[in-house]
Order: C-alpha cells, then sequence, then structure tokens
C-alpha cells in the first residue's frame, strides 16, 4: 500500500481551506476549526512573500545594471557592466553553500525559525546595496562592499526557495497543494515585476542625471519593509503540521542524526532526478527573463525600452495562468502539465524563436507563447519538487539538489547563451539551449514519482509504495 494510507490523511486542512468543518464535528471543534481557517492562506503568505523578496532583488538589479556599474564600477561602460555581471552570477555561486547550510539546519530546528532569518539576510543586503558609496568616494572598497553584500545575499537564498517551498507544501491541503504552490510562483513573478517596474519608474520621473547620482538607490530600499513584514509573518505562524508531527514521532537523536552523507547515499535518485528538473526549468527560466532583454535589444534591434517592457508584459501573463495551472494539477497530476510544457517549449523553440526577429509584435507573441507554455513547469514546482523527499530531508534535500542545479545551468544560462551566439553567429542558440535542458527533464520526468493528492507525512517518499 501507499505510504499516504498508513498516515492520517490531511483532512483537517482541507477543512481549514474550504472553511467548511465535517459535520461529525462538535461545536467546539467547529468553532476551532473556523477560527483557524486562515492558517493555510497565513501560510502561503509567509512562503510567497519572502520568496518574493528574493525576487525583488534580482528585478532591480538586473533592471538598473546601467546605472550600479556606472556608480560602483571603474573604468569604461563596458568594462564596468562585465564586472556588475560578474558580481551579480556570484549571488547564484555562493547558493550551493546557503543550501548546503540551510537545508539540513531547517530540518533540525523547523521551517519557520530557518525562513525568517533567510528572509532578514536576504532584505537587508538588498537595502545595503542602496547605501554603498560610490567609486568615486570610496574605490575599491564600493565594489568590494558589493560583492560582500552579493554573497551575503546568494548564501540566504540558498536557504530561500526550499525552505519556502516545503513550509508551504506542508501547510497545504493534500488535494489543494498544486493550486496552493502556484503562488509561491506568483510571488516569484510578481517580486521580479516589482522591482523592474520600480528601477524603471524611477528612471521615467528621474531622468538620466538624478538617477545616476542618487536615483538608482531608492527600489532598494523598499526591501526593507518587505524583509520585516516577512520576517514578522514567518516568525507569527506555527512551524508546518507534517514538522510538528514529526517532532512527536521522533526522539532528538534520530531527527538529528541524518548527515549530508546519509543524504547522499540514501536519497541519490531524487537528488539526481530534481537536478535534471531544475536544469530544464532554469535554463528556461533565465533564458526567458533574465536573458531576453538583452538578446532583443542586441540581437533582433528591439528598442532598449521595447526590450524591457516586452518580457514584463509576458511576465505579467503568466501570473495570470499560475493559479489555474496550479489547480489543473491537483487535477490530472503534476508529470502530465510538466509533459506538455517539455514537449511544448522543445517543438516551439525554434519557430517562436524565428517569430521574435519580424519586428515588435512579433517579439511580443513569440515571447508570450513561450512563456505560457512555460507556465505549468513554474506552477507546479513548489508542490512537485517538496514531496521528492520524506519529511526528515525534505528541506535538505530541496535546497541542496535544487540550489546546486540553479547555480550550474541557471544563473550561468544568459552567460552561455550569450557567449554561445557570439561564437556561432546564429540567433536561434537560446532556443537549441532550451531544447536541449527540456530534453534532460524529459528523461527525468519518465522516473519521477506522481504525487497529486500525496501526503507528505512521515519517513517514507511520498507516493512511493510502502511494504
Amino acid at each position: 500500500m501507499r505510504y499516504a494510507e498508513s498516515w492520517p490523511t490531511h483532512t483537517a486542512g482541507r477543512s481549514l481551506w474550504d472553511g467548511t468543518p465535517s459535520p461529525e464535528h462538535d461545536q467546539p471543534a467547529a468553532a476551532a476549526a473556523g477560527s483557524a481557517q486562515t492558517l493555510p492562506r497565513r501560510a502561503i503568505a509567509a512562503a510567497a512573500l519572502g520568496n518574493a523578496t528574493e525576487w525583488f532583488d534580482y528585478g532591480i538589479y538586473a533592471y538598473g545594471l546601467a546605472y550600479i556599474s556606472a556608480a560602483l564600477f571603474p573604468g569604461s561602460t563596458a568594462s564596468a557592466t562585465l564586472f556588475a555581471l560578474g558580481t551579480f552570477a556570484i549571488s547564484f555561486l555562493i547558493r550551493p553553500l546557503g543550501g548546503l547550510f540551510w537545508g539540513p539546519l531547517g530540518d533540525r530546528l523547523g521551517r519557520k525559525k530557518v525562513l525568517a532569518l533567510t528572509v532578514l539576510l536576504m532584505s537587508g543586503a538588498t537595502l545595503l546595496v542602496g547605501l554603498l558609496p560610490t567609486y568615486a568616494r570610496a574605490g575599491w572598497l564600493a565594489p568590494a562592499a558589493l560583492i560582500a553584500l552579493r554573497m551575503i545575499q546568494g548564501f540566504s537564498t540558498g536557504g530561500e526557495y526550499g525552505g519556502a517551498a516545503t513550509f508551504m507544501a506542508e501547510y497545504a491541503p493534500d488535494e489543494r497543494r498544486g493550486f496552493c504552490g502556484s503562488f509561491l510562483e506568483f510571488a516569484t513573478l510578481a517580486g521580479f515585476s516589482l522591482g523592474a517596474l520600480l528601477m524603471l519608474a524611477a528612471s521615467l520621473a528621474l531622468g538620466d542625471d538624478a538617477m545616476h547620482a542618487w536615483g538608482w538607490r531608492l527600489p532598494f530600499l523598499v526591501a526593507a519593509p518587505l524583509g520585516l513584514v516577512g520576517c514578522y509573518l514567518r516568525s507569527r505562524i506555527e512551524d508546518t503540521p507534517v514538522f510538528r508531527e514529526l517532532e512527536k514521532k521522533m526522539a532528538e537523536h534520530e531527527r538529528s542524526a541524518v548527515s549530508l552523507g546519509a543524504l547522499l547515499r540514501e536519497h541519490r535518485l531524487p537528488l539526481v532526478l530534481l537536478g535534471a528538473l531544475v536544469v530544464a526549468l532554469n535554463v528556461v527560466n533565465y533564458v526567458l527573463l533574465a536573458y531576453m532583454p538583452t538578446y532583443m535589444h542586441k540581437e533582433l534591434g528591439v528598442s532598449e525600452n521595447m526590450s524591457l517592457l516586452i518580457p514584463l508584459i509576458g511576465m505579467l501573463s503568466m501570473m495570470a495562468l499560475l493559479p489555474f495551472a496550479g489547480h489543473l494539477s491537483d487535477r490530472v497530476g503534476r508529470k502530465a502539465l510538466w509533459w506538455f510544457s517539455l514537449v511544448g517549449l522543445f517543438v516551439a523553440a525554434v519557430p517562436m524563436f524565428l517569430l521574435m526577429r519580424h519586428g515588435v509584435a512579433g517579439a511580443l507573441i513569440g515571447f508570450a507563447v513561450l512563456g505560457l507554455l512555460y507556465a505549468p513547469q513554474l506552477a507546479t514546482i513548489s508542490a512537485m519538487f517538496p514531496a521528492m523527499f520524506p519529511t526528515h530531508v525534505r528541506y535538505a534535500g530541496m535546497a541542496i539538489a535544487y540550489n546546486v542545479s540553479t547555480s550550474l545551468f541557471g544563473g550561468t544560462a544568459p552567460i552561455v547563451s550569450d557567449w554561445l551566439v557570439d561564437k556561432t553567429g546564429s540567433p536561434l542558440v537560446p532556443a537549441y539551449y532550451m531544447m536541449a535542458a527540456c530534453a534532460v527533464g524529459a528523461i527525468a520526468l519518465f522516473f519521477v514519482i506522481e504525487t497529486k493528492g500525496c501526503s507528505l507525512r512521515g519517513h517514507q517518499v511520498p507516493g512511493k509504495p510502502h511494504h
């Protein structure tokens, strides 16, 4: 029988979310359910706001790169921009170390304690970037401080997404985990879009001279209230029901005995499969969201403003689709949506990149089609990825596999794409790169267990037969 059948089902979560207590409950129990019905929503909000804070930082950095490079780095515009891009990549390179540190800690101490710390570190590092002295005033201290802050940001981010997805998945009702998880990815795009829009709005309102002088700092200061609200929400809610149940069933020495070596030995297959799925997820993600503005302006001749606005329009369209895709995954399964997305992207990548060469309208339609084909992947990862591990190693397994793969294939995707386009002279290279990544993901997906509706409780991998 499946392990989910040997543990209590998530009926409490179901009634809390729907707000309809079971008829067999007495009046006090019904009142208790009614008073607690907002808990899953608060948990989703707490998880999502931290994720939005992470991507808000990426949005303001990516869209304010010209101002940041001019203010904090020496040399010509080209060399300063190269330095700034390299510094941006540092946060990705340091993420696996954060995953190695925060993941096991979250499995020992609890999800909410670690997540409250990571959101404070992330927002604090982003805030301090906006307060850095310029290179003209502080010399090499300015870029050195930026590098240090990007390392702190990357280190804290290494524990953020895996923990937020785990927190959300363990709070969500089993039969609505896909729908609930989609809001974590909604927050991802919302945070990136908010950062990008704030930087663009400041640029349009203040003008180029004021932006170079001081205006670029303003969006970074918004990170402080985002981080404080996220920390408050996370610290005010109980840890997940699944984790609290595990605490009651296991002695302290048993919970703390799971080492990195044991994780690698006993859960090697899900680590590898998750890493391969993240290859597909992040190559498509960073080509579409991070590299596309550069690609459209440099390779397609789209104006600078339009090359920034087209991805933003595409992201807003994707945001509208995510909850519907998450809800559909609760009905048909996560794998069905992933197959649709991977096959669709593999088939459509080259035609859509060719379409982008036909003016602004072609660029907008091509990007929108690829973004909408990508949305079913994005909508389901927060429900699908945590369910690949049992409770006692879920945070660590998610954080390590996700961040190692993201470091190797996520943050590097824009640089690799740009380098290959320059070397080959073919503007279709990013499409081929996306196709290869989708092929890797499809191979891994064949071996992934479907976990739609499965309980996440206990030591067994959800959905795996238990004998």
